[in-house]
């Protein structure tokens, strides 16, 4: 394999195509073991032989870079986790959201799902990890933080899905 093909392997958000077709609908055999501990599947081997579930048959790889940027897909996951609560993740009230009573904790969940004020000041990376809003004359803060699906560290990779538990925090400007 060439110097430029590693590079290309190594890069975060680098995909394999089928090598025929040119698809991204790609697999290869694997085993996966259960982890009770966490309630999900991990790669414990994976093997040589590839599919290309367009061509609907065996095929060899060959990896390019991701025609979406890392860090758009990562605004695509945000935005569908903050939006819609679907991806996996949490979402955590802080205290003086909560002690404002859940007519105000409502308020400031359905302000965060329809935030859509996106600018360079408020975000840089074009992640759309971080907003405010105002709820009754209150400034409240919301941020979207990448953890390991054990919460024990920062994610590797914010825009793979699989080893990314996000963390959605609505607070009070006063307790940020």
């Amino acid at each position: 394999m060439g110097n430029l093909q590693e590079a290309i392997e190594s890069d975060i958000g680098s995909v394999p195509r089928c090598r025929t077709c040119g698809s991204e609908r790609v697999a290869k055999d694997a085993w996966a073991c259960w982890n009770p501990e966490f309630g999900l599947w991990e790669l414990e081997t994976v093997f040589d032989q590839e599919h290309c579930h367009q061509c609907e048959g065996e095929t060899k790889f060959v990896w390019s870079r991701a025609e979406t940027p890392p860090q758009l897909r990562i605004r695509e996951i945000n935005d569908r986790f903050r939006r819609e609560g679907r991806g996996n993740g949490s979402t955590m009230l802080t205290i003086g959201i909560q002690e404002r009573g859940g007519e105000f904790a409502v308020a400031a969940i359905k302000a965060v799902r329809s935030f859509e004020d996106f600018s360079d000041d408020n975000d840089p990376w074009g992640e759309h990890d971080f907003g405010a809003v105002e709820i009754q004359e209150e400034k409240v803060f919301w941020k979207i933080d990448y953890y390991s699906p054990d919460l024990t560290a920062g994610s590797e990779n914010p825009a793979n899905e699989g080893i990314t538990h996000r963390v959605l925090t609505i607070m009070l400007a006063s307790e940020y």
